[in-house]
């Protein structure tokens, strides 16, 4: 069950981050400049109040935690993390190998 909801949210964030790659490149070309969709932005437009809400949480927490971080990360482009976490889902949930020595087949 574990590697089911693994690989499903990985093609789910895969998906998603082509979405995003492909909105990106429309956005650069119809504007003549190369235009960036951060976690940040997705966030706002997601969560809209409780976005601010939650990086005060962080920050008050563990400021130090929040610069290494946190900051870096709202700021990378949201495709890229997207692409990124589905990969890592989709090797999480891949089903584990025979052992070397081991019979495959009775």
């Amino acid at each position: 069950m574990i590697r089911f909801l693994s690989r499903f949210l990985g093609l789910l964030l895969l998906a998603a981050g082509f979405v995003g790659l492909v909105y990106d490149g429309a956005r650069s070309i119809a504007n003549n400049t190369v235009l960036v969709t951060s976690v940040n932005d997705v966030a706002v437009a997601v969560l809209k109040e409780r976005a601010a809400s939650l990086q005060t949480l962080a920050e008050g927490g563990q400021p130090l935690l929040w610069k290494v971080l946190g900051a870096p990360l709202t700021l990378s482009p949201a495709a890229l993390v997207a692409l990124g976490l589905g990969l890592v889902l989709l090797w999480l949930g891949q089903p584990g190998r025979p052992g070397i020595g081991t019979l495959v087949r009775p």
